[in-house]
């Protein structure tokens, strides 16, 4: 079985089947080896009705003793072979089935890795839930078909050759009853392609609402819309339920069939070989050993609707991660290095000129519009943009990444204790070849030369203004915070990841809305603290925060995406009529705040 840090090799991405036909090729010899044991297990349960036609033929209808202990001893050591054989064939497709599923989890994830920042605009929280926990396991159920899916084809054929020593009528029957039987259910594994396919899509998205409500829900108390988003998600949860009812009503009738066909067709198989022998075509023994035959086709004709079942759920289960897997990282052909100096960063698109060593806010009546541009700015979407003469596009996304940094409000936070939430950030750009600090100002330089480890992540702390954060927990820095840190209140989160962008001290660092969810009195802290930390270093705050707005060297107000006016906080407050509205408007909410 795949070890957890092994290489799980290049999927074979064309499609669901050949998804599929890869997960078996990555283990051929366990597969091979599952398919001998069950088509041995299968073969063996064949011969039980054989060596029982053989223990009343020769042995108690002729009242043979001998005959009779002997091919019951010989029934009795083929059906304990036969259980350690059952044994031995769920324990090789236990196997098969956990390669498959761990091989699933990390190609999945590796590739989530190799997406990075891409991943949340290619691909729904909602889609990478639904593979991780559903799509998963039903690939890994999928690849049952090579044990008892090729054994049921094997003692098919065996007992086939076994009635025709029997009677050739009754061979002729079995032959093409049982095919005739699984075409029957054919088209219904067809539908339930379909129908499975549009649940999992719909299970995806309803996915992504939890997400969403559960990240949203403090917010949505407090805007008093978690009625409107209760009733929507209610709606959607029902569309979702009568699709499964309808997954489950092709369900149900595959299963059915797949029982009660065979059933039906034990029972013809039967009253012919009754009538044969009652003719005295067959003798007792070999009726019995028909019965027994047919009894155990059951078996396999089962097995073949159920691995007929697995395999369709299993191709729109592959399909979702071939899907997954096609999606492509940000497309990195830099070839040409970016400027040695601080220069200025360009945004033809928008209008937006950053210039280096200085702390520039992006305001907007819109906050999506200063986000794409922050998107623009640190490389997260094809642009124009230019750093200094060279086009963002040309430089290596690596150099650029470890340069330039953009810190969402909204950034995850992992499980882990403070110290290691606050030390990932710094040591990540440490350890890209120190590009992050190549361009310190002397004071920045010696600031961070010198300080030890613990005291750069405290100065990161103290300018956002999260101190207090630190001293109210159990351990201090030590203490651990939870996964997105849901232990901390929204402002201490947004503290903590500004804390935490600081630390990593890039040499560009672009945030979008810092501030939004602190106080009036905390976020003037933190824009006094904020600029010296950063001083005489590139800084770019998306905001509309007065107080973060009058701490800046520049302002840029964008319309529609546009720059409209370029100053100081207070220079736009005299010249533009928007801005002036615009930033009285959040002064309002800050004296409700007050």
């Amino acid at each position: 079985m795949i070890d957890a840090y092994e290489d799980p090799g290049t999927p074979d991405a064309r499609g669901g089947w050949w998804y599929l036909w890869w997960l078996v090729r990555c283990q051929t010899g366990r597969c091979a080896l599952g398919a001998v044991i069950a088509s041995t297990w299968m073969v063996l349960l064949a011969a039980t009705p054989y060596l029982m036609a053989k223990a009343i033929d020769e042995g108690l209808e002729p009242g043979d003793f001998g005959a009779l202990t002997g091919w019951s001893a010989a029934l009795f050591v083929v059906g304990s072979f036969n259980a350690w054989l059952s044994i031995m064939r769920h324990r090789t497709m236990t196997r098969v089935r956990m390669d498959a599923n761990f091989r699933t989890v990390k190609v999945v994830v590796g590739h989530a890795v190799r997406l990075g920042a891409a991943l949340s605009r290619r691909a729904g929280a909602g889609e990478v839930v639904t593979i991780g926990v559903g799509d998963v396991q039903t690939i890994a159920q999928a690849l049952t078909v090579v044990g008892p899916g090729v054994g049921a084809v094997i003692a098919y054929l065996t007992i086939a050759g076994l009635l025709v020593s029997v009677s050739p009528l009754i061979a002729a029957v079995v032959l093409l009853g049982i095919p005739a039987i699984v075409v029957l259910v054919g088209p219904l594994l067809t539908r339930l392609q379909g129908t499975e396919t549009e649940y999992r899509e719909r299970q995806g998205v309803l996915t992504a609402r939890i997400a969403d409500l559960a990240s949203g829900l403090r917010v949505l108390n407090g805007l008093g819309g978690k009625g409107l988003v209760a009733d929507a998600f209610h709606r959607d949860s029902q569309h979702l339920r009568a699709q499964g009812y309808r997954v489950g009503a092709v369900t149900s009738w595959v299963q059915a069939l797949g029982v009660g066909l065979p059933t039906i067709f034990l029972s013809v198989v039967t009253w012919l070989a009754a009538r044969l022998a009652a003719q005295g075509d067959i003798t007792v023994g070999e009726l019995v050993s028909v019965y027994g035959y047919v009894a155990v086709l059951v078996g396999p004709v089962a097995f073949w609707v159920e691995c007929g079942y697995m395999l369709s759920r299993g191709v729109v289960a592959a399909r979702r991660v071939v899907r997954f897997l096609r999606l492509q990282p940000m497309e990195d052909a830099g070839t040409r290095p970016a400027p040695a100096e601080p220069s200025v960063l360009h945004d033809p698109e928008s209008g937006v000129r950053v210039r280096p060593g200085h702390l520039t806010a992006l305001a907007s009546a819109r906050p999506a519009d200063t986000a794409t541009v922050i998107d623009r700015l640190g490389r997260y979407t094809p642009s124009r943009t230019t750093w200094g003469e060279v086009p963002l596009d040309e430089i290596p996304l690596t150099e650029i990444r470890a340069r330039i940094l953009v810190a969402d409000h909204e950034a995850d936070v992992f499980a882990d204790t403070l110290r290691n939430v606050m030390k990932g950030a710094d040591q990540s750009f440490r350890g890209a070849g120190n590009c992050a600090t190549s361009h310190n100002t002397p004071a920045d330089a010696m600031r961070h030369s010198e300080a030890p480890p613990e005291a750069h992540l405290t100065q990161a702390l103290h300018a956002a203004v999260a101190d207090d954060i630190v001293q109210a927990l159990p351990d201090g820095l030590d203490s651990q915070i939870d996964a997105q840190a849901r232990n901390l209140s929204g402002g201490q989160r947004q503290r903590i990841r500004l804390a935490r962008a600081l630390a990593a001290n890039p040499e560009i660092l672009l945030a979008i809305e810092p501030t939004s969810a602190l106080d009036a009195h905390t976020e003037a802290r933190v824009a006094d603290r904020l600029k010296g930390a950063r001083n005489g270093r590139t800084t770019v705050v998306a905001t509309t925060s007065p107080l973060v707005l009058d701490r800046t060297d520049t302002v840029l107000y964008l319309v529609d995406g546009k720059v409209a006016a370029t100053g100081t906080h207070r220079q736009l407050l005299d010249t533009s009529p928007g801005y002036r509205e615009l930033v009285a408007r959040d002064t309002d909410s800050e004296e409700a705040v007050r």
